[in-house]
């Protein structure tokens, strides 16, 4: 991720992502403008803004200074979701560039509004677990594949599914990435979406279903100015509705980060939000100065980079380099604009499926013997694929909630954050009408028995030792808060004589060996997949759980929702053989605590 790569690949990987990318970057001046009434000249002057500041939002988020910028291989651009908001905005001021000055007034003000809010929004990450981080990629991947598919049947105003050679380019395009992919190693198989493209248009243009007639009308240099079209106004309707675009924005922008984050290996934590979103609200002001508009990480090539395995976020600072130059340089992207619809769509396929797939990777890590997950994935992925299929709908209800029903990825997105805290964050009265589920409050448990406090939290632990471990921690009731209540275990853990360590340990099961469907073993092991193997993958886990076994006389213990990848639990389960006896006995009771401190939020109102 943070690696140098030499100029040639920079540049040719960087150049890769800005075709991936131009198409979804110029579509919203396109639309804009076409709406609000402006003439052609001033839509190029909107384009080549675009691309220019797109450029410095994508160095800004992916090489970063201070507290900006996740340092990601995120690429930027503007959001679709502000376009009917903009629209809206646009039009109610009049339209033409009248409307467009009070829009800029509104987009510089919420960009600082998102930069100033960004640490704030951070800590919320812990309603952002698995369930709702993988419900969003695969919402963003499947809500992008309609646009690929608009592209592969001609695109524009006027497409046409009956063209034979729209589909013949569309699937050749595909087809050819997928052979390289298939055929090469190396360099090759990472630039195949380029290598696509590039040969897709050579072909489109020498049968004549490609022009590059633009390029010579175009000019050779076009700077944006800051303030081009006068100094911005302000409206307090225009600055609250791009406010509440933004916030929408930023749970995408969460989960793009998440998905990169998942590509990468890198483990996003809350720090990394809040940097990836000061970028988002710096860029959206810079956008407001310079003629363009709200920003975001662009999905489009978060799929590019899981296709490519090219993680290097140096390349996508090259693409925004690339970018900046283009947006100098009108005749450039007129070239880039060339490349016909068909062709961009049958590459998008490719890229934004992977997205999905991404998304589903994430998933692989939930708890689906959890009913509620069930719930919170089937209603968002069923709404999101709603609105994008039948986007009209959002019609029949009034603007201000058009905003959300206009894009399936921020119905979806929002559907599986308000269901998610539906499920499993609500007080217990209201979780107990809704899940069937609810948590133990601290006065029910100053309330019980020694023999109810053992049979309440015996969860917490695996096997007959477990009640002598939950017992001891009983003599520390009554408890202060939660957290005292999990201190009490964890002494009463730790503290225990170590003959009972000793067997409390020797109740947990081997990693491969079967357990019951409703036991939290099932549940810890579903978190990583482990009740989905192979016959070949459970043996691997098999050899492992019995090589330790031998060695230390004892299971195999791992937290696995900690754990994340089955590659990873092997990886560090072997390095653990060559450990001595007594620190793996320490491990052990390190890894139970872990176990028990997962558990204990499952169960316990905090």
């Amino acid at each position: 991720m943070d690696e140098v790569l030499p100029v040639g690949k920079l540049a040719v990987y960087g150049f890769q992502h800005v075709l991936a990318f131009y198409a979804g970057a110029v579509i919203v001046p396109i639309l804009l403008a076409g709406a609000i009434g402006l003439s052609e000249r001033e839509l190029i002057h909107l384009i080549n803004a675009d691309l220019f500041t797109c450029g410095i939002a994508s160095i800004i988020q992916s090489v970063g200074f201070w507290k900006v910028g996740v340092r990601l291989p995120l690429l930027q651009g503007v959001t679709f979701t502000a376009v009917s908001p903009m629209i809206a905005i646009g039009m109610a001021a009049g339209g033409g560039t009248e409307g467009l000055l009070v829009i800029y007034g509104s987009v510089i003000v919420a960009g600082l509004a998102t930069f100033f809010v960004a640490p704030f929004f951070s800590k919320l990450i812990r309603f952002f677990p698995p369930v709702v981080t993988g419900t969003v990629i695969t919402i963003i991947g499947i809500a992008l594949l309609p646009v690929a598919a608009l592209d592969a049947v001609g695109g524009g105003a006027h497409p046409d599914p009956t063209n034979a050679r729209n589909l013949a380019y569309a699937l050749g395009t595909l087809l050819l990435i997928v052979a390289i992919q298939r055929l090469f190693r190396g360099f090759m198989a990472t630039v195949a979406v380029l290598v696509g493209l590039v040969i897709g248009t050579l072909v489109a243009w020498a049968l004549g279903d490609a022009t590059f007639a633009a390029v010579a009308d175009s000019g050779w240099i076009g700077v944006t100015t800051p303030f081009y079209f006068g100094l911005p106004k302000f409206t307090v309707a225009a600055i609250v509705s791009m406010v509440v675009v933004m916030l929408i924005t930023a749970v995408e922008t969460t989960g793009d980060v998440f998905a990169t984050g998942e590509i990468v290996d890198k483990r996003i934590g809350r720090e990394d939000i809040a940097r990836a979103l000061r970028a988002d609200g710096l860029a959206t002001t810079i956008g407001g100065v310079l003629n363009s508009f709200p920003y975001t990480c662009f999905a489009e090539n978060v799929g590019l980079v899981r296709l490519t395995r090219v993680q290097s976020r140096y390349v996508v600072a090259s693409a925004g380099v690339i970018m900046i130059l283009i947006g100098l340089v009108p005749k450039a992207g007129a070239i880039v604009a060339g490349i016909p619809h068909p062709v961009l769509g049958g590459a998008a396929f490719a890229m934004f499926a992977t997205v999905a797939v991404v998304g589903i990777q994430t998933l692989s890590r939930v708890d689906f013997h959890d009913h509620r997950n069930v719930v919170i994935v089937g209603t968002s992925v069923g709404l999101a694929v709603f609105v994008t299929v039948q986007p009209d709908v959002a019609k029949a209800v009034p603007e201000w909630a058009q905003v959300i029903l206009g894009s399936g990825i921020t119905l979806g997105s929002l559907t599986a954050i308000v269901l998610n805290v539906v499920f499993h964050h609500l007080r217990p009265r209201v979780a107990a009408a809704v899940t069937g589920g609810p948590k133990v409050r601290l006065d029910e448990v100053n309330a019980m028995s020694r023999d109810e406090f053992v049979a309440t939290f015996g969860t917490l632990f695996e096997g007959d030792a477990r009640t002598a471990v939950v017992g001891r921690a009983f003599a520390g009731e009554p408890f202060s808060d939660a957290e005292a209540l999990r201190t009490a275990f964890q002494e009463a853990l730790h503290t225990a004589p170590p003959e009972q360590q000793r067997a409390l340990m020797a109740d947990y099961p081997d990693l491969g060996a079967d357990v019951g469907e409703d036991t939290e073993s099932c549940r810890d092991r579903s978190a990583v997949g482990l009740t989905r193997l192979t016959e070949e993958e459970n043996a691997e886990f098999v050899a492992l759980a019995t090589a330790y076994r031998e060695r230390f006389g004892i299971p195999l213990i791992v937290c696995l929702r900690e754990v994340g990848k089955r590659d990873h639990i092997l990886r560090a389960g072997r390095l653990r053989l060559t450990n001595a006896p007594a620190q793996e006995h320490a491990a052990a009771l390190v890894e139970i605590a872990k176990v028990a401190n997962h558990r204990f939020a499952d169960l316990v109102k905090g």
